[in-house]
């Protein structure tokens, strides 16, 4: 329940942009501001969460991260301004940032036996979330307007917030012998961390899989409109975008899993990369489905880099430093993407210049792998 609103005040936005900013008065530029805020705030949250788990343990500040996303999501849809939207989508997003690196520690302590198979449920929740609200954006906007199709998500982090509550209750009845608190060598493995290759290896593949996939998830609509299709075809190319997503959040896990160093993995992702760019740059509307189709296939490094977290870490301190780490590196890198990719589209009047930049982050992308996939762990590289 917590994965599935890791994703849904991104996607249930950005098919909606156009319509929100002739209603209460933003332009173009604001628009590339509102794709940088979910990766800022993914940033500032892998920063942030080593210490909140510390204090509040793991636990509660997964508890804690569903009141920030619902509260954030249900606020910002009755706002009149733009700066109340922007603050209140801030809030929403640095809550599902603090799930996104809460979640794969807890994993690991709760189902250490099963890191492939969970992983897989987890992934596979967070791009549902991701799915579904940008297919039903548009829809639900025309029928009941652009407020209550914004709004409405803050239902699902409410409901996620009550397995927490159960979990808490139950640990504090029983007193389990593993503590929801953070061990203290939590902080002193976040501080070490930094000096490991394979730490910076997997900041740089998480990071820019996520430049590139936030850039399409705000600007995809726009390509298309520019194209000649209606705003309602650019959300379900979104949808789809994501759609394609749960086929690499089944499979990835296991395959990473089975493999000792799954960059060749890493390197078809790269192709896809650059043929649906080529695509979406030369024809978009020759075979849209077919450029999406591809362009989903290339972020399947998103759910390896995931699984690799758990599967290049030996302990749950190790692991909640090197996701808070991975994260929160990679996020920083990736808030640049969609505000640099409609700057050089504002600038050059085209789209040649911002898939240029996407092209430059695959090609980062393929260095980082290439240090995250070798078969090593953490603990033996942050010395």
């Amino acid at each position: 329940m917590s994965a599935l609103t890791l994703r849904i005040a991104v996607t249930a936005f950005t098919p909606l942009a156009d319509r929100i900013g002739s209603d209460i008065g933003y332009g173009t530029a604001i628009v590339g501001v509102f794709g940088m805020i979910p990766t800022a705030m993914f940033a500032l949250a892998g920063l942030l969460t080593p210490i909140l788990s510390r204090r509040l343990g793991l636990e509660t500040t997964a508890l804690v991260a569903m009141g920030m996303t619902a509260a954030g999501s249900a606020i910002r849809a009755v706002v009149p301004e733009t700066w109340e939207l922007l603050v209140f989508s801030a809030l929403a997003l640095t809550g599902m940032g603090i799930g996104n690196v809460v979640i794969p520690p807890l994993v690991k302590r709760y189902f250490s036996d099963r890191l492939a198979l969970l992983s897989s449920v987890y992934i596979v929740m967070v791009q549902l979330g991701t799915v579904v609200p940008a297919l039903v954006a548009v829809p639900i906007a025309q029928s009941h307007g652009w407020r209550i199709s914004l709004g409405w998500w803050a239902i699902l982090p409410l409901i996620a917030m009550l397995p927490w509550l159960g979990v808490l209750r139950i640990r504090r009845d029983h007193a389990r012998a593993d503590s929801t608190e953070m061990p203290a060598e939590a902080v002193e493995s976040t501080g070490r961390v930094w000096k490991s290759s394979l730490a910076w290896g997997m900041a740089l593949m998480f990071g820019m899989t996520s430049l590139i996939t936030y850039s399409m998830f705000t600007w995809m609509p726009k390509i298309f409109s520019d194209a000649g299709a209606t705003a309602s075809f650019g959300g379900s190319m979104v949808g789809i975008f994501a759609l394609i997503g749960l086929v690499a959040a089944l499979s990835a896990p296991i395959v990473v899993g089975r493999m000792v160093n799954p960059f060749p993995v890493v390197i078809a992702c790269a192709g896809f990369f650059f043929a649906g760019f080529a695509g979406l740059l030369i024809a978009p509307m020759a075979a849209p489905l077919v450029w999406v189709l591809l362009l989903g296939l290339g972020p399947s490094t998103f759910p390896m880099a995931l699984t690799l977290i758990n599967l290049r870490t030996r302990t749950s301190v190790g692991s909640a430093a090197l996701s808070g780490f991975t994260q929160g590196v990679g996020y920083a890198v990736a808030c640049l993407g969609p505000v640099l990719f409609g700057a050089l589209h504002s600038m050059t009047g085209g789209w040649l210049a911002p898939f240029a930049l996407l092209s430059v982050a695959v090609l980062v992308l393929l260095a980082g792998a290439w240090l995250a996939c070798k078969p090593r762990m953490l603990e033996d590289t942050w010395d």
